[in-house]
């Protein structure tokens, strides 16, 4: 569920978002690593500086409010369990305490060198760049109890230092709600949206969950959408596939 924002799946679609970094030859995977930060911060904060602008600008798509009309009409509610670090379930008006954001958020910052545990919310920092150079204009953000810069709160590819303690927190309501639920006799239907296999950290979750509380699967994915047996898979784009669900009334 991106509303719109970059595909980044395979080089060309990221190459074609990001054209000077095309130039330098990096895949997303390669830019994507925390080690940026110290070789060229200008280069590392014109990134992931242009995509909290983005976040930050973009208005989640029709599909968000659906999803959320059909979740709290249920009984026992929703829970959302993503991937995505661009905070869009909240702005759509998801309650914050019922999702789990697994890789982090951009809209939160940490120190780049660890000198202290401490996540921040990143509401008022800004990010300047030049964008024929694509770099960074200093100030650049810096952590709040040492002179190194910051990064975004996000698990990066060979990332030894993201802080995951704010993620971790989130999984624990979570964790309590599907207890319940097993315990119950509530039928659980599982969304799974554009969740591929290269990141499979969704995917298996929604399998995860499927087995622990035999539950149901509609798994939305234009390219990847094979599913378990007895499953649903639709390949459709996430806002296609809520409109095929709400036609069907779910």
């Amino acid at each position: 569920m991106t509303s719109g924002l970059p595909d980044f799946r395979g080089a060309q679609g990221f190459w074609r978002a990001y054209p000077v970094i095309a130039r330098l030859g990096l895949s997303f995977e390669e830019m994507a690593n925390p080690a940026w930060s110290q070789e060229n911060p200008p280069l590392a904060w014109a990134f992931y500086g242009h995509r909290l602008s983005l976040y930050r600008q973009t208005t989640p798509h029709s599909g968000f409010n659906q999803l959320l009309t059909i979740g709290a009409a249920k009984p026992s509610g929703y829970f959302v369990f993503t991937s995505n670090v661009g905070g869009h379930f909240q702005r759509a008006g998801f309650a914050p305490e019922r999702v789990v954001e697994c890789h982090g958020s951009i809209h939160h910052f940490q120190c780049a060198r660890s000198c202290t545990d401490e996540i921040w919310d990143a509401a008022a920092e800004a990010v300047n760049l030049e964008e024929s150079t694509f770099h960074a204009l200093e100030p650049s953000p810096r952590c709040r109890h040492c002179p190194a810069l910051a990064r975004p709160n996000i698990l990066m590819f060979d990332d030894g230092s993201w802080l995951s303690h704010r993620a971790d927190a989130q999984r624990e309501p979570f964790a309590q709600w599907l207890d319940g639920l097993a315990k119950s006799s509530v039928s659980l239907a599982i969304v799974e949206l554009g969740a591929g296999r290269a990141i499979p950290t969704v995917r298996h979750t929604s399998e995860w969950v499927l087995e622990r509380t035999g539950s149901s699967l509609i798994r939305i994915n234009p390219r990847e959408d094979e599913v378990p047996n007895g499953q649903i898979g639709l390949p459709l784009g996430a806002a296609q596939g809520i409109c095929r669900i709400c036609d069907r009334g779910l």
